[in-house]
């Protein structure tokens, strides 16, 4: 072979290498731009009509039971994660002391009434009497001094006799007082829902606002979406909502509506809040929380506890 061939032959290989580079870098862009294009559809048709976060939990309004008056545990008739309904007897407390006091209250009403049919009738003889000195006194038949003596008794009687009425209405607040405090010595659940963190132990002595159990009305669990900022511009109350929960997985969809936003973001209500005007500042993208109100079919039949994990995805062409 001449020299002339053999450079010839490189030559014409190198070309057609660079040919083919050339191909699949223009098959590349393309496949990109073609990517991008796609994805700027399913944007301007799809996803951007929605928005979505990870960072939601369930929440609920718990109830905090508590005792209103002293007195020793004398029994407790349910549990941890037992279900109750609202009035179901939770605590007894030992109510001897107030059964004293009732029986008490009532000897004491008893007393002052007695007090006050007497001084009632000491104050009708005493007005029988200054009527007849009254008429008797126009014939002169007693003096101005007897007549006096007798208007004050009768002033006197009078003054018993409201303060009598003022004893019976007194006995009576505490005879209701005591009844009171004896039919507090039942303590019962306010709402429905699912014990929780029970503190009280039998025997214990309780004063009143000591926490003893919890009850977590489960039926009425709503979601705290944590959205940032920037995705709340077209965000709006009455908005439909899909969730998912990791406890049930993709297989149960939950359906609910946008009832409401926080009054501030998490930072704003931590602990130690944020002192931006110190100047070391660098800018942080904040959450907001949006309570979801859950579908009651949906959540009586798939029950969720406080605290899971849910993924939300608003609607935002759905009617606000």
């Amino acid at each position: 072979m001449s020299q002339s061939t053999q450079a010839v032959t490189p030559t014409v290989a190198n070309a057609s290498h660079t040919r083919k580079r050339k191909h699949l870098f223009a098959l590349l862009a393309l496949s990109v731009a073609a990517l991008g294009g796609g994805y700027g559809t399913y944007w301007k048709t799809v996803a951007s009509h929605y928005v979505s976060t990870d960072n939601a939990y369930t929440d609920t309004d718990i109830a905090q039971v508590t005792s209103q008056v002293d007195g020793q545990v004398a029994a407790i008739e349910f549990t941890d994660s037992q279900k109750v309904k609202r009035g179901d007897v939770l605590v007894k407390l030992d109510d001897t002391d107030a059964k004293l006091n009732l029986r008490q209250a009532q000897a004491d009403l008893q007393r002052a009434q007695a007090a006050q049919v007497a001084a009632q009738a000491d104050l009708d003889r005493a007005n029988v009497d200054l009527t007849r000195r009254q008429a008797l006194a126009g014939t002169g038949a007693i003096s101005g001094d007897e007549l006096t003596r007798v208007k004050n008794g009768a002033n006197n009687a009078k003054a018993a006799l409201d303060a009598a009425i003022a004893s019976v209405a007194l006995s009576q607040a505490r005879l209701e007082r005591t009844k009171i405090d004896l039919a507090r010595t039942i303590i019962s659940s306010p709402v429905d829902g699912v014990i929780a963190r029970r503190q009280v132990q039998l025997g214990q002595r309780v004063q009143p606002s000591i926490p003893l159990l919890s009850v977590v009305p489960v039926q009425n669990i709503y979601v705290n979406a944590n959205f940032k900022e920037v995705q709340l511009a077209e965000v709006h109350p009455g908005q439909s909502v899909k969730l998912v929960s990791d406890l049930y997985g993709s297989d149960v969809i939950y359906h609910g509506v946008v009832d409401g936003f926080s009054g501030g973001t998490g930072a704003a209500f931590s602990a130690i809040p944020a002192q931006n005007a110190t100047g070391n500042w660098i800018k942080v993208v904040q959450r907001l929380p949006v309570k979801v109100r859950l579908d009651p079919a949906e959540l009586a039949a798939h029950p969720l506890r406080v605290g899971l994990s849910m993924d939300v995805t608003v609607d935002l062409r759905s009617k606000s």
